[in-house]
């Protein structure tokens, strides 16, 4: 079966014992809850780890209006940002001056001093759930399953049970490298390396 919305609910609507769905936009509870909490669990979950399937790669050009005062350029961030993993490999970490910010047109752009362009890497908002790795389905429905819980269930232990589920499938999906582990090799202090 593929992969949907409603599918990732009633995994959910599963694991808190609820009835299913055939719609989000149903006239039930069960509906009603998940497609309360749907997109922003999505978004929390894809924003919270390295996902391997959500990492895209960029290259920004600078904009066009730069800031009043301190660094030197805006480099807007595409619409489907979440989270910027880091600038590419290539990039000398020990000069790395950059901050996260919205730019003179009210967007989310990075303010930094390096040159055009500027290559990132960024965890994007993956909608279809079609492109979801089964580790990601996974956790996804337990957070959804916990947000949900209380309302549907109001019980303390099935939802103690659904966090220990959902930090499970998040140990799995590590283990399993559905979340990327390679930590990027940390910057050198340069008091450290001038007593060297």
């Amino acid at each position: 079966m593929a992969t949907s919305e409603v599918s990732i609910c009633n995994l959910a609507l599963q694991k808190n014992g609820s009835g299913r769905i055939v719609s989000l936009t149903e006239d039930s509870p069960q509906a009603r809850e998940c497609n309360a909490c749907y997109e922003a669990m999505r978004d929390l979950e894809l924003r919270k780890h390295r996902w391997s399937f959500a990492i895209k790669r960029v290259s920004l050009p600078e904009d066009v209006t730069a800031p009043e005062f301190g660094p030197a350029r805006y480099f807007t961030l595409p619409s489907d940002f979440l989270r910027l993993i880091e600038p590419d490999e290539a990039t000398n970490y020990n000069t790395l001056d950059w901050r996260i910010e919205s730019n003179a047109a009210g967007a989310k752009a990075i303010a930094t001093n390096d040159a055009a362009p500027l290559e990132i890497r960024y965890v994007w908002r993956a909608i279809d759930p079609t492109v979801f790795d089964a580790a990601f389905v996974e956790a996804l429905a337990c957070r959804i399953a916990l947000q949900t819980c209380e309302k549907l269930t109001q019980s303390n232990a099935k939802k103690a049970d659904i966090r220990e589920e959902y930090k499970d499938a998040i140990r799995e999906a590590r283990r399993t490298n559905a979340i990327e582990g390679v930590s990027a090799e940390s910057p050198v202090d340069t008091w450290i390396t001038a007593r060297l």
